[in-house]
C-alpha cells in the first residue's frame, strides 16, 4: 500500500449520483495536476494561492468544459494527509465524476487504494494507528453511542491513556538494559520498588481497557439483548413491537419459534440487537430441542436478558427459579399482557420477584415499552467506561501486553535476573507500540486499511 509521494486520486463522497461530489487528490503533484485542469473565473493559478482557500472555476479538457467547480486547497503539512491536498467539489453526475477522475489519471496521478489517504495521514504523523482506525469506525457508526465512542478514539482516547505509562516503561527498560552492561560490577540502576509501583499502574490500566471491550464491541455492533421465556409468553410479539414490523411469526401454537430471529433498533442513539429465541421448555421434538439449545447459547452471549412472562401461566417462584437457572448476570423480567390483567395484581407480581428487576408491559398494545427503553439505555450508560475498546486488534494487543506485564511482576517477586526481566519488558513495549502504531509492519497496515472505503 505504501507508494511514497505518488499523487493519488479518488472520489471522497459516496458512489452514485448526487447534488455534489468531491474528488480528492493528495501528493507532491496535486497542485501541478490541478493547474492543468482548472481555469479560474478570476484567472488565478492554483499553485500560487494560499493554503485553506477555495476557488471557483471550470474543469477544462482541451476545448471542452466539463463542469463548473469549487476547488479547496490544503498545503502540507497542514492537511488531512500531511501532503498537498486538492479537493474538487463538482456536480454529482456519475458521468462528471468518472470523466474528472480520468482526466486526473491522464495527468499522472494514480487511483487511491482503500484507506490510502488515512494511511498517509498515519505515515506522516498526523494521527496514530488507533486514531486512524477510529476514522473507519466513525464512518460506520449507526447510532449516537457508536459515534461518541469513535470520536473519543479519534481524539486519542486509548493512546493518551497508554502513552505516559509506555514512556515510563521505556525508561525502566533502558535502566535494566544499562545494568546488563555493568553486570560484572553488580550495580542496580533501576529502582525495583518504583518499577513494581509502575507495573501495578500499567496492569490496572490495561485490565480496565480489556474489561471495556465487551461493552465497546457491543456498542459498535449493537448491544445484544436476548428475548427469552416460556412458549407463548409473547416473545415474538415483543420483538415485532420493538422493531415495528412483523419480523417474527406470532401464533397461539406453542413452539412456533424454532430458531433465533435477530434485528437491530436504535433507541435514543444506542443500537441494540434484539434476539428472539425459541421458547424454553422440555421437548421431545428434535428440531425444537435444537432451537432451545441455541436459545440458551444466545442468552449466554447476550449483554442483557429480557425474560418474558405471562403472569397467568407462571407463578413468581417459578419465574425466580427459571431466571436463576439461566445464570445471566443482567436479567430483566418483562411481565407481559398488561392489557389482559389487573394493574394492582401485576404490580404485586413484580414485587414478589424480590431482587430481580421487572417491568410491566403489553407487547400487543405497546404499554410499558417506553419504560423498557429507558431501562435499556440506562443500562448501557451505567456500564460505560471513560475510554472504551471496541477493536478486536486492540483487545488482542492489550491482552498480550498485560500477559507480559504480569510476567515482569512475577519475575520481580521471584528475584529474576535483569536480562530475563528485560525480555518481558520488551515484549510489553512491543505490544503497546503495535497497538498505537509506534511499531508497525506493511502486513499490519495492509490488514487494517484494506477494510476502509476508497477515498478515505
Amino acid at each position: 500500500m505504501q507508494r511514497g509521494t505518488k499523487t493519488i486520486v479518488a472520489t471522497a463522497t459516496a458512489p452514485g449520483a448526487g447534488a455534489i461530489a468531491i474528488v480528492r487528490l493528495s501528493g507532491n503533484d496535486a497542485f501541478t495536476i490541478a493547474d492543468q485542469l482548472f481555469q479560474s473565473i478570476h484567472g488565478k493559478i492554483l499553485s500560487k494561492q494560499s493554503t485553506h482557500t477555495i476557488h471557483l472555476g471550470h474543469i477544462i479538457d482541451g476545448d471542452h468544459t466539463l463542469d463548473e467547480v469549487l476547488v479547496s486547497l490544503f498545503r502540507g503539512p497542514n492537511s488531512y494527509t500531511g501532503e498537498d491536498v486538492i479537493e474538487i467539489s463538482c456536480h454529482g453526475s456519475s458521468y462528471i465524476q468518472q470523466q474528472l477522475i480520468q482526466l486526473i489519471l491522464k495527468k499522472g496521478a494514480e487511483m487511491a487504494e482503500p484507506g490510502e489517504f488515512t494511511l498517509r495521514a498515519f505515515l506522516n504523523g498526523k494521527m496514530d494507528l488507533t486514531q486512524a482506525e477510529a476514522v473507519a469506525d466513525l464512518i460506520a457508526s449507526e447510532g449516537e453511542a457508536a459515534h461518541r465512542m469513535a470520536m473519543q478514539q479519534l481524539r486519542g482516547g486509548i493512546s493518551n491513556r497508554l502513552e505516559e505509562l509506555r514512556e515510563k516503561l521505556v525508561h525502566f527498560a533502558s535502566l535494566i538494559e544499562l545494568e546488563l552492561d555493568f553486570s560484572e560490577e553488580d550495580v542496580d540502576f533501576a529502582d525495583r520498588s518504583s518499577l513494581e509501583e509502575l507495573l501495578s499502574d500499567v496492569q490496572h490500566t490495561l485490565k480496565t481497557l480489556i474489561d471495556s471491550f465487551r461493552v465497546g464491541n457491543a456498542m459498535k455492533n449493537g448491544v445484544p439483548v436476548a428475548i427469552a421465556g416460556k412458549p407463548n409468553a409473547g416473545k415474538s410479539s415483543l420483538l415485532n413491537a420493538l422493531v415495528q414490523e412483523e419480523k417474527a411469526i406470532v401464533s397461539e401454537i406453542a413452539g412456533t419459534t424454532r430458531d433465533s430471529i435477530e434485528d437491530t433498533v436504535i433507541l435514543e442513539g444506542v443500537q441494540f440487537r434484539f434476539i428472539d429465541t425459541a421458547g424454553l421448555r422440555e421437548t421431545k421434538d428434535t428440531i425444537e430441542a435444537i432451537g432451545v439449545k441455541r436459545a440458551i447459547d444466545k442468552i449466554a452471549e447476550a449483554e442483557l436478558l429480557l425474560y418474558v412472562v405471562d403472569p397467568s401461566s407462571m407463578a413468581t417462584k417459578d419465574v425466580i427459579e427459571e431466571v436463576k437457572k439461566l445464570q445471566h448476570k443482567n436479567p430483566l423480567v418483562l411481565v407481559n399482557k398488561a392489557d389482559k390483567h389487573d394493574q394492582k395484581g401485576l404490580q404485586n407480581f413484580c414485587d414478589s420477584l424480590g431482587e430481580i428487576d421487572a417491568v410491566v408491559i403489553s407487547a400487543q398494545t405497546g404499554k410499558g415499552l417506553d419504560k423498557l427503553t429507558q431501562y435499556l439505555v440506562r443500562f448501557v450508560n451505567h456500564t460505560s467506561y471513560d475510554t472504551v475498546v471496541s477493536s478486536n486488534r486492540h483487545y488482542g494487543e492489550l491482552q498480550q501486553a498485560l500477559g507480559a506485564i504480569l510476567a515482569v511482576r512475577e519475575g520481580l517477586t521471584g528475584g529474576l535476573s535483569g536480562d530475563l526481566l528485560a525480555v518481558d519488558l520488551r515484549s510489553a513495549l512491543h505490544h503497546l507500540g503495535t497497538l498505537t502504531g509506534a511499531i508497525s509492519t506493511d502486513e499490519l497496515l495492509g490488514n487494517i486499511f484494506e477494510s476502509f472505503c476508497i477515498g478515505k
